[in-house]
């Protein structure tokens, strides 16, 4: 059932002829021109599967409407342009006979336009905002079933769907949305705007980023958690997410209860702070989280792996429980941060303080504080750095690191925050070495930043010839002919369970073509297996580079290859 709820300053109707041949004749009376004024109308379509059993959610929802906007004066008009799924005449006129009498059993001073008739009316709607009201009423179980499509209509929804393609006229040749096509790492698709669809090679690269991401932190000591991706509003209002960010989230329902899909990951992980007691001998406590997060981003602003709906923050939060921990653990990010920007020969256009900006929370005292402690550890640390005025989170002041990348753009990759206020408004605690409750002060921070941003960062920076341990494909196996093929596939099982990523190419080309195939999609070894190789147990390896080598033991390549992937050379 569709019903179109008017609070009217009058409407008058006259029935014209019947439209209905099922229907029986009614009365000049009954059809003859009608007028209520100050009433609720309720215009009313009765659909397939509508019965009886509606009745009650008919009428609540139309005392709802009326005691809302203040009337005791009920139309019901039969109104079947509502709806393209009508039911039968018969329930119609069974659920509306009912409603009639019900209602005015009520106090309801009930009237009803004629049903089956074509009908001419006029109506005066007011203006305030209860006006107009929609409602949907369905019976649990007759829920409209969407039809099935057939081959056709299936094939027209592929077609759009499969439409979108990339103008490459205005791209760089390095450009990571070329690469990335080029080197089958990933795709996108009007499906999920902003969001991207990782293939098996594109995977690689991002696994071996979190691999390493997993190493650095276990061995500072970070433990890792992981936590939902849509949760209540109630836990966003208490961070402030709701009231600020709000237009720029994902808002979901369940049970009528309003979500948003997380567009970060700080709020979780204090819940997870506040699961158990902590004491000055836990901090400082370190926790890291690789989230994935939400964030609406206007169809224009996207921009391949570098402008994104969804994305992977590499957070990480610390709970500190003094100054002096606050101090060490951010020389202790500093550091951390220098080495995994080393080890992909990347440098750090510039550094920024930013202040607090015009909509924050906390009080100025401790963004004083913490304006203070940033501006003494960059200072201390000999960083130098530029003040961005009213750049900062609206929880805290914050240290950004900019990277330049290979085309002279430059990126916030890095951010380093402090934070008094979130631990206040979840009211975090710990217990002091006297025995007192104390509120811990708070580091957030990322290192990759976003990881797809970072990903398409470095395939530009490596123009897509990645270092060996982050190469989609290690390693690729050219047999020289049929009779090669089966010594090849043996040789990649071996290669496969010493953990390298390895392809045969068994396709019918030439090896010349074979070999250029692989240059061009940047394998790092092509190893060609002949005749003499099969006989001798030996490979002929061609590096990326160009250089060539025959007559490599099997035994030797495999250390050689396992030194650089573990040495991440």
């Amino acid at each position: 059932m569709k019903i179109l709820c008017l609070h009217v300053d009058y409407i008058e109707w006259k029935g014209l002829k019947k439209a209905l041949k099922s229907m029986e004749d009614l009365s000049p009376k009954e059809i003859s021109k009608k007028k209520v004024e100050e009433a609720l109308v309720v215009l009313t379509a009765v659909e397939k599967g509508d019965n009886l059993n509606i009745l009650e959610d008919y009428l609540k929802n139309i005392k709802e409407i009326a005691q809302s906007v203040g009337t005791k004066k009920i139309v019901l008009y039969p109104y079947a342009h509502l709806s393209s799924n009508l039911g039968s005449p018969k329930e119609a006129v069974s659920i509306l006979e009912n409603a009639d009498e019900k209602l005015s059993k009520e106090g309801y001073e009930v009237s009803r336009a004629p049903f089956g008739y074509y009908k001419s009316f006029e109506l005066k709607v007011k203006g305030h905002p209860l006006s107009e009201l929609s409602r949907e009423i369905v019976v649990k179980g007759n829920e409209e079933k969407e039809k099935e499509l057939d081959l056709e209509e299936v094939k027209k929804l592929l077609k759009e769907i499969s439409k979108s393609k990339l103008d490459t006229s205005k791209l760089e040749d390095n450009d990571h949305r070329i690469l990335g096509k080029k080197m089958n790492l990933w795709s996108f698709s009007p499906v999920a705007p902003g969001m991207v669809f990782w293939h098996d090679k594109g995977l690689a690269v991002k696994n071996e980023l979190i691999n390493y991401w997993r190493e650095i932190h276990r061995r500072e000591n970070y433990q890792e958690i992981s936590t939902p991706q849509i949760m209540d509003s109630k836990l966003w209002k208490v961070s402030g997410h709701w009231d600020k960010y709000k237009e720029n989230n994902f808002l979901t329902h369940y049970e009528k209860r309003p979500f948003l899909a997380k567009p970060m990951n700080c709020p979780g992980g204090m819940l997870v702070y506040n699961t158990e007691p902590k004491s000055y001998k836990d901090l400082p406590l370190r926790v890291g989280e690789l989230g994935i997060v939400h964030r609406v981003e206007l169809s224009g602003v996207l921009s391949g792996l570098f402008r994104v709906i969804q994305f992977t923050q590499d957070d990480a939060h610390l709970f500190c429980a003094n100054e002096k921990q606050v101090k060490e653990e951010i020389f202790g990010i500093m550091d951390m941060i220098k080495e995994f920007y080393k080890k992909f020969n990347l440098e750090f256009d510039h550094v920024e303080l930013s202040t607090r900006p015009e909509k924050r929370i906390g009080s100025d005292k401790d963004w004083d504080t913490a304006e203070k402690l940033l501006e003494k550890a960059l200072n201390e640390k000999k960083i130098k750095y530029k003040i961005n005025e009213g750049d900062g989170a609206f929880y805290g002041p914050k240290i950004d690191f900019h990277l330049k990348d290979s085309m002279g753009r430059t990126w916030q990759a890095s951010t380093i925050q402090l934070d008094f206020a979130l631990p206040e408004r979840f009211n975090l605690t710990y217990i002091d070495e006297e025995g007192n409750e104390k509120r811990p002060i708070m580091l957030h921070r990322v290192i990759y930043g976003s990881i797809e941003r970072f990903i398409g960062i470095i395939t530009e920076h490596y123009s897509g010839k990645f270092p060996l341990w982050l190469s989609p494909v290690q390693v690729r196996i050219l047999p020289m002919n049929e009779g090669n093929n089966k010594f090849s596939e043996k040789l990649k099982e071996k290669f496969v369970k010493e953990g390298f990523r390895v392809e045969v190419d068994k396709t019918n080309e030439s090896l010349g073509k074979k070999v250029r195939n692989a240059q061009l999609e940047r394998v790092f070894y092509t190893v060609t297996i002949g005749d003499k190789e099969e006989e001798g147990k030996t490979l002929s390896v061609r590096s990326r580079d160009g250089s060539l080598e025959h007559g490599v033991k099997i035994s030797k390549f495999i250390s050689k290859v396992k030194k650089e992937i573990i040495d991440r050379k």
